[in-house]
């Protein structure tokens, strides 16, 4: 839904007008955003570098910093460069999410396209392209075809983000192969990527210099909130951020191989993925940017109706507490039939038995679908294994699982089954079953499909967030596409706003998540995680971080416990986005519980989403308006220390009142002491309602909203 032609051609022409009074000089431009906000001055200095600057509200964000590359077997494009001519341009357009945090976005931005070329032969060309809109700005680089050469071996690419002070930052390590890391609290001057070395429990890592992972979100003394990313993450190698704490200096440095002597191979023409600074002074703001989603191409596959938001339950959970496992017990001998070694445990937790438990669980709870971990060939021969090639039979069940069954009983009750595979890391492997596999799941009425890629890839020397491994996630991606299936990716590269190209690509991990409060590493994720998580993880995209543990003191695994209260469980399902929320408890920790019901009404898929309050690390509370109905749901969650909240309810329509359902802390509650205390009450809440809350430490609150 664009605006007016007139309109347009208006617009366009006040903007160019705006631009070409603001020039500065014939090699320098400059660029506002469409009402003023941001100022980008992209210049060449004298060096003939070329390079920019941003300034917000007339103050500078980011300063003077550098652009280029270095390449095999050619010079360097960094000095040495002419301006040869530049394009400005508008775009004001609204388009509609099929699934999201809302339903319509508005994507508006003024834009630059500067051409550059080489001063002495053989006379490159380098474009460059900026976006400036009012919640940030964006640029990426273009390769047009050149006389002589047909590819280009990037070893280094040299965007630079000068900061303006020491700000405040919220990081992970640069890690090449995994985001798992708890986030850390410190001044840029004081970030050290290589301290965070030691991982216990992560499968894969590899932190080669003092870089950060991104989203990072950082804050100035003065208040202005800055998230640095990238959109658009195709055919190239992601992006992490070489710190130097002495010049306050952000550069960009790309994921590499063992196997190759540099980091991008392409064939031109050829542009880079968008490297992206989300500006705002309200925390908030951060959270309701669609900027990363904007500077994606729009949907590529068309209606994707087969995919439907729900709320899941599943076979998981019970392995990582160890009630179950994943593999079978029993070993297949050369014939090809399963035989007892004397070493069956006997808790293959993918039977047909217990996943009927968990669809009929499922059906009587408004909950719509059921991850089934562990039901296919090959888990006693992954772990321990480097050699994991053919390890995994993504169509293969094991014998006490009846898949075409129990994808018939799930129908009847009105519950899809959600495919597991677990690749091991080994994506050739994978791809060699992918029509197969996703031919199966067709077949059987099965439309999403969560992926894992645990352990170092296969083969040697290639990293999880390497070119290669982009590619690999893009084939699974549009392959998946063709037979209507949902991609939901753990151990994934970052999600990048390919989901509005890509609506398949519905959810990911990219985080320390739920598991690792069970498996008691350092003593669990702490109370501040989430808290920064909202504003850093999050603002790549969605989160399928699987809350809903109502069993908090984990009866199974003494000495480990989640560091939330039970109402900072319920208010996770507002404030952790994803199109698919897993309920993952067991289901017999949430029979006769009252909390349960706020899991049973909260909505999956949004009209429109609203950041209330918060900061980032300490506390965050968000409304979302459920698709659909009209019903709202807020939630809030705050970090080790206690507070008070007044929510102010006037962002509902006039005219209208709700029920509300609030549960909240109780006054014992303590996320260490006594976590499941709550409390439950109903009132009436209209846009005149103003009210305050008190969360516990480590604690939340949950409200449903439903229209009268």
């Amino acid at each position: 839904m664009k605006q007016s032609f007139l309109t347009g051609i208006f617009t366009l022409l006040l903007f160019a007008l705006s631009s070409c009074q603001n020039a500065l000089e014939e090699d320098t431009l400059t660029l506002h955003s469409p009402q003023q906000t941001h100022r980008i001055d992209i210049y060449l200095d004298e060096a003939g570098r070329p390079g920019y600057r941003v300034l917000r509200k007339g103050n500078r964000v980011i300063d003077s910093s550098g652009l280029g590359f270095e390449f095999k077997n050619q010079p360097a494009l960094l000095n040495g460069i002419r301006w040869v001519e530049s394009e400005l341009f508008s775009e004001d357009e609204t388009w509609e999410m099929p699934w999201g945090e809302q339903r319509e976005v508005r994507n508006h931005y003024n834009g630059a396209r500067i051409v550059l070329e080489e001063q002495e032969p053989p006379g490159r060309r380098l474009i460059l392209n900026f976006r400036a809109y009012e919640d940030g700005i964006a640029f990426r680089y273009e390769f047009p075809e050149q006389e002589g050469t047909d590819s280009l071996l990037i070893t280094a690419e040299k965007s630079e983000f000068k900061l303006t002070g020491d700000h405040m930052s919220w990081w992970i390590p640069g890690d090449w192969d995994i985001y798992e890391h708890l986030y850390n609290t410190s001044r840029v001057s004081e970030i050290n990527a290589l301290s965070k070395q030691d991982h216990p429990n992560l499968a894969s890592t590899y932190i080669p210099e003092n870089a950060v992972n991104t989203p990072v979100t950082m804050r100035s003394d003065e208040g202005v909130h800055l998230s640095f990313h990238e959109a658009d993450l195709t055919d190239y190698a992601g992006m992490t951020l070489k710190v130097d704490p002495d010049k306050l200096m952000l550069s960009s440095a790309l994921v590499g191989s063992d196997r190759m002597d540099y980091k991008v191979g392409r064939a031109l023409p050829f542009h880079t993925p968008w490297r992206t600074i989300q500006i705002a002074d309200r925390a908030g703001d951060l959270i309701e940017s669609r900027l990363i989603e904007n500077l994606n191409e729009p949907n590529k596959l068309g209606d994707v109706s087969w995919f439907t938001p729900m709320k899941y339950v599943g076979i998981w959970w019970e392995m990582h507490l160890g009630i179950a496992t994943w593999d079978y017990g029993m070993t297949m001998d050369d014939s090809g039939q399963w035989v007892d070694t004397g070493k069956a445990h006997g808790k293959h937790g993918a039977t047909t038995e217990n996943t009927r438990r968990y669809i009929d669980f499922a059906a009587a709870n408004n909950i719509k679908g059921v991850l089934v971990e562990g039901w296919n060939t090959g888990w006693e021969r992954w772990i321990g294994f480097e050699d994991r090639e053919g390890v995994f039979d993504f169509v293969t069940p094991y014998p006490d699982y009846d898949i075409e069954a129990l994808a018939a009983y799930g129908r009847e009750k009105g519950v899809e089954i959600i495919m597991h595979h677990e690749t091991s890391a080994a994506p050739r492997t994978y791809e060699q079953q992918l029509d197969t596999a996703y031919a199966l799941m067709k077949d059987l009425g099965m439309h999403s499909v969560k992926t894992g890629y645990v352990g170092k890839i296969i083969p040697k020397g290639e990293y999880h967030h390497g070119q290669w491994m982009v590619n690999h996630y893009r084939k699974v991606l549009e392959t998946a596409a063709k037979y209507e299936v949902a991609i939901n990716a753990h151990e994934p590269i970052k999600a990048t706003g390919l989901r509005r190209t890509y609506p398949n690509a519905i959810s990911r991990e990219g985080l320390r998540g739920q598991e690792f409060n069970a498996w008691s590493v350092e003593g669990g994720n702490p109370p501040e995680h989430l808290p920064i998580v909202a504003y850093t993880r999050m603002l790549a995209g969605p989160i399928d971080f699987t809350p809903g543990i109502f069993d908090i003191g984990l009866t199974q695994k003494p000495g480990s416990q989640v560091n939330t209260t039970l109402a900072q469980q319920l208010a996770l399902y507002v404030v952790i986005y994803s199109p698919i929320q897993m309920a993952c408890d067991l289901p017999e920790n949430y029979e006769g519980q009252p909390a349960f019901e706020f899991i049973r009404d909260v909505g999956v898929d949004w009209e429109q989403s609203k950041v209330l309050s918060g900061e980032v690390g300490d506390f965050v509370t968000i409304a979302r308006e459920e698709r659909g109905t009209g019903n709202w749901f807020v939630g809030a969650i705050t970090d080790e220390s206690p507070r008070e909240l007044e929510i102010d309810f006037n962002f509902l329509p006039e005219g209208l009142s709700y029920s509300a359902t609030v549960y909240r802390d109780g006054p014992q509650a303590h996320y260490k002491d006594n976590p499941t205390d709550i409390e439950i009450e109903t009132t009436t809440i209209d846009r005149n309602s103003k009210i305050k809350y008190r969360l516990a430490a480590g604690g939340g609150l949950a409200i449903s909203l439903i229209r009268k």
